[in-house]
């Protein structure tokens, strides 16, 4: 079943990278979201908030994991390269490396021309700080800094956890994201509502945000610095992030192109103070939008080859204990 996984996520790879997430096909996480909403309204009020928070997020997750699971298994049935093909088609929602690339660019495009309003309105689009007054430079840095954390969220963690649980874990991992993303906050209306959704984003992505940032070192000689000194800064600075996970794409991707990340932000004219990461060798500009594109690009490539490695020797040893036990 493990090959089978593999293949599916291969195939899934293949698809985003050619196709990605056309805008009027219809997608999972759309009609989570509108579960999430519909939920939202009519739980989050009254006493024990956080409890219906659980209790959301539990049925959210559910209902998702048995829904792929029944459309997994009736295609396995028909026949394994059916069921293939479900699970590929269904992995290919879960991720968005496509989407993301051509997000940043849409920033990177109008920036180097030097339109500047239009690439703030494009920044605008993928990012939640105002960029109403952002430079060229602190539009490259919010551009760069969301390739450098969607690496993980939105294309190595549901990959990850395809290769444990195919297609059914999987959308219930892009489920839990999508749960943290819209009602994971700090504020008044979720603080309690959104605290499961947040704390159990956070466990789906430990794992693998940490193998992201480290195959991103291992991927991508860093720029003008020893590889002992990157390696020396992701450890350092990835901790610094309020997320947990998020500090591991960002601090290997400004080691690797000797930027420096983070810094202060403005939400609704509140400012927000990030640690700052990676050592400031050269200024931020909007050339580095492509280079942290080519870096999500090898990590990508470089994470699912790991997918492989770990999954043929989980394969194998599953094997070797199922024909010892028979001996």
């Amino acid at each position: 079943m493990i090959v089978y996984h593999l293949i599916s996520i291969t195939v899934a790879y293949i698809i985003d990278l050619f196709i990605g997430d056309p805008p009027d096909w219809p997608h999972p996480v759309r009609w989570i979201g509108t579960m999430i909403t519909f939920l939202e309204k009519r739980w989050n009020n009254g006493k024990s908030k956080r409890w219906k928070g659980v209790a959301m997020l539990l049925f959210i997750l559910l209902f998702v994991f048995f829904i792929v699971l029944v459309l997994v298994i009736i295609g396995y049935r028909i026949h394994p390269f059916v069921g293939v093909l479900v699970e590929s088609l269904i992995i290919s929602t879960s991720i968005a490396q496509k989407s993301l690339k051509v997000a940043s660019l849409e920033v990177y495009r109008p920036l180097i021309e030097g339109d500047l309003p239009e690439a703030r309105k494009k920044l605008s689009y993928i990012v939640g700080r105002d960029t109403d007054s952002l430079d060229e430079s602190e539009i490259a840095r919010g551009t760069i800094e969301t390739v450098a954390e969607n690496t993980s969220d939105g294309v190595t963690a549901p990959l990850f956890w395809a290769l444990i649980g195919g297609a059914p874990l999987a959308m219930v991992y892009r489920a839990a994201n999508t749960c943290d993303s819209m009602v994971g906050h700090l504020n008044d209306r979720y603080k309690e509502f959104g605290w499961a959704s947040a704390k159990w984003d956070d466990v789906m992505n430990w794992v693998p945000s940490r193998l992201t940032g480290i195959i991103m070192l291992i991927g991508k000689r860093p720029v003008r610095m020893p590889y002992r000194k990157a390696w020396t800064i992701l450890f350092r600075d990835a901790k610094k992030h309020p997320s947990p996970n998020s500090g591991w794409g960002e601090a290997a991707v400004a080691a690797i192109l000797g930027i420096q990340l983070g810094g202060i932000n403005y939400y609704k004219g509140m400012i927000s103070k990030r640690a700052k990461m990676g050592d400031p060798i050269q200024t931020i500009q909007a050339e580095h939008i492509i280079k942290a594109n080519h870096i999500l690009s090898k990590t990508v490539f470089l994470f699912l080859l790991f997918l492989w490695i770990g999954g043929m020797v989980l394969e194998l040893a599953v094997t070797w204990l199922e024909s010892s036990i028979f001996i």
